[in-house]
């Protein structure tokens, strides 16, 4: 049985300030939740391989070779400040 109390607990783990009307707005919520998650854990999984994803997935790679990079005045031509040969940016530590 999911209490108000459980929700609150929840809530300062997810640092999110909770009113009271939205602590018991939410405590049927995660009833809900938590016997759907029970259902789960019923579920005979032995047999079944884990997968880090639900669909086959292949990751598409380019070969990486190196080729010449654009010049770099050319580069540089686009950003809105640069100095010697560099971007100048804004910082961002006192």
């Amino acid at each position: 049985m999911v209490t108000q109390e459980d929700v609150a607990y929840v809530a300062r783990l997810c640092r999110i300030d909770l009113d009271q009307h939205d602590l018991d707005a939410f405590v049927p919520h995660m009833q809900e939740i938590l016997a759907y998650v029970d259902k789960l854990n019923q579920l005979d999984t032995a047999h079944i391989e884990p997968t880090p994803h639900v669909l086959p997935m292949s990751n598409v790679t380019a070969e990486d070779s190196p080729a010449a990079s654009i010049p770099r005045a050319d580069a540089l031509q686009s950003a809105p400040e640069s100095a010697d040969g560099f971007f100048l940016v804004p910082p961002i530590i006192d």
